[in-house]
């Protein structure tokens, strides 16, 4: 691919942009000689006004989400997106959200542009467990944990039951949830239907992936040893 295109698909600007940086000299390698647009050189050489070039199509990263935002190019309020580089929304191919968070869940929220990684982390054949931690409006009962695990729970307006899912109890009104599907708003529906109203929830897993020390509002790229941990949950 040529410099100009795969500049620009990375999203530091139109294609137009991109000769004009190489024309101002912004555009070097590793040494610090300046690069001309039909040069052929390797990504890892690459710096833009001295800075190593983002990674490469293939990118999966991590997010500690806040509260407040939404997984979203076009929401008018906050959106994921403003938590990372502003050149990340424009990649191509898109960075798309594995998967959704709320605006009002916090959590582990995992991006990429590599399709077949997307596909292969939601598909229901890879019964990937996503871990919830749930604040709750009242006590527990005590009968919810037999009634997720039952695979006969039905929500309003499905036609299929859920898959069963396990509820550990953690306090009189906190509770961790692991599902391996993934419906809209389903741990909020879930406590719906026996009775009860979520106020707080966060994903702290997803597979044996977790956020571990990774602070609010920040993120990562995952590597190929990310990628295997998180398939071996």
């Amino acid at each position: 691919m040529k410099l100009v295109k795969l500049i620009a698909n990375l999203g530091y600007g139109s294609r137009k942009d991109v000769a004009a940086m190489f024309r101002q000299g912004r555009i070097a390698d590793a040494d610090g000689e300046v690069l001309y647009a039909d040069d052929q050189v390797e990504h890892a050489a690459i710096r833009i006004d001295g800075e190593p070039l983002d990674p490469p199509a293939g990118l999966a990263l991590m997010l500690h989400k806040p509260v407040g935002y939404t997984c979203s190019t076009k929401d008018p309020g906050r959106v994921v997106y403003d938590l990372l580089p502003p050149r990340f929304r424009l990649r191509s191919p898109l960075l798309s959200p594995v998967g959704r968070l709320d605006r009002d869940t916090s959590g582990l929220l995992l991006l990429t542009d590599d399709g077949a990684l997307l596909h292969r982390i939601v598909s229901p054949k890879a019964k990937l467990g996503k871990v919830y931690e749930a604040t709750l409006a009242s006590d527990l009962r005590g009968d919810e944990a037999a009634t997720f695990a039952s695979g006969e729970l039905m929500l309003e307006s499905e036609k299929t039951p859920l898959a069963p899912a396990l509820l550990e109890t953690l306090e009189p009104r906190r509770a961790r949830l692991t599902l391996t599907e993934g419906r809209y708003h389903q741990v909020r529906r879930m406590f719906a239907a026996v009775g009860n109203h979520v106020e707080a929830l966060h994903r702290a897993r997803i597979g044996g992936l977790s956020l571990q020390d990774l602070p609010s509002g920040q993120w990562r790229a995952l590597d190929s040893t990310d990628l295997e941990t998180l398939f071996r949950g």
